[in-house]
């Protein structure tokens, strides 16, 4: 007689929505509850989703987890993508709903794949500013790097979402706001709409304005700078062509480098 076979668990558990903060009519953020025995290191990414509707397989989509490994909620930042099977289901959640949280987090951008350096640079655009909410809150970034340099790209002044948080909320934070206040640096651009600075983050870089206004060298320094990438695929491919240039070398979980970024977002 065959023994019937063990069941197997679901690779994903149901969590429960804390809070949802819509900043613009596409970018949404949202916390839902943490299981005692979820475990991450900052920078890392996860699978979210949310039931069928009609009953049929789940569908889930990887997330950087952009709250800090110690926090006890996990911190999701999110824009819907027209004609998106998972966001545009999920910009509507409220408090309360339900989100399919996977069961085993994973990613590159974690200090761990860095080498020693000085300097961190997080080089974002879009909601590829999630994991820097989740490095920059990190004790250990600021007691491996004297300098952290946070950027963040969008199309239009109100993407900026989280400026707040950068200018002024994480100074005021009990556990790393003093150290965020005489080491952190956050510094947006924007595209399309007026601003203190206009363009694109790789332009930026190519011509040396980033590096003039940090009152840094004229580019990258192999032996202090560490970089982190996340954002779009255009970006981070320019970006990373930019860090080899500079004689930067990719780094990763087992073989830590000058430079990581997030491959599983890269197409």
């Amino acid at each position: 007689m065959e023994r019937p076979r063990p069941a197997v668990a679901a690779p994903w558990t149901a969590q429960r929505v804390r809070w949802v903060r819509r900043w613009t009519e596409h970018l949404f953020s949202f916390a839902i509850d943490r299981p005692e025995d979820f475990r991450f290191r900052s920078g890392e990414f996860v699978m979210i989703g949310l039931p069928a509707a009609d009953g049929g397989k789940p569908i889930l989509r990887a997330y950087s987890i952009a709250s800090p490994s110690w926090a006890e909620e996990l911190e999701f930042f999110s824009i819907r993508v027209e004609d998106g099977p998972l966001t545009h289901r999920l910009v509507h959640i409220q408090p309360g709903d339900e989100v399919l949280l996977g069961r085993k987090p994973t990613g590159t951008l974690v200090l761990d794949a860095l080498k020693p350096g000085r300097r961190l640079f997080l080089i974002g655009t879009g909601t590829g500013l999630a994991p820097w909410l989740s490095v920059a809150r990190d004790p250990e970034t600021y007691a491996r790097f004297e300098r952290v340099v946070t950027t963040h790209t969008v199309r239009q002044v109100a993407d900026l979402a989280y400026r707040d948080f950068f200018t002024r909320d994480l100074f005021e934070d009990p556990l790393i706001g003093e150290e965020a206040r005489g080491q952190l640096t956050y510094y947006p651009t924007v595209t399309r709409d007026a601003f203190e600075r206009s363009g694109r983050i790789t332009d930026r870089i190519a011509d040396g304005r980033f590096f003039a206004d940090l009152g840094l060298g004229p580019g990258f320094d192999p032996d202090v700078d560490r970089v982190m990438l996340c954002g779009s695929t255009a970006m981070i491919r320019e970006t990373a062509a930019l860090l080899e240039s500079h004689g930067l070398a990719e780094g990763s979980n087992a073989e830590p480098g000058d430079y990581v970024l997030e491959r599983a977002f890269v197409g």
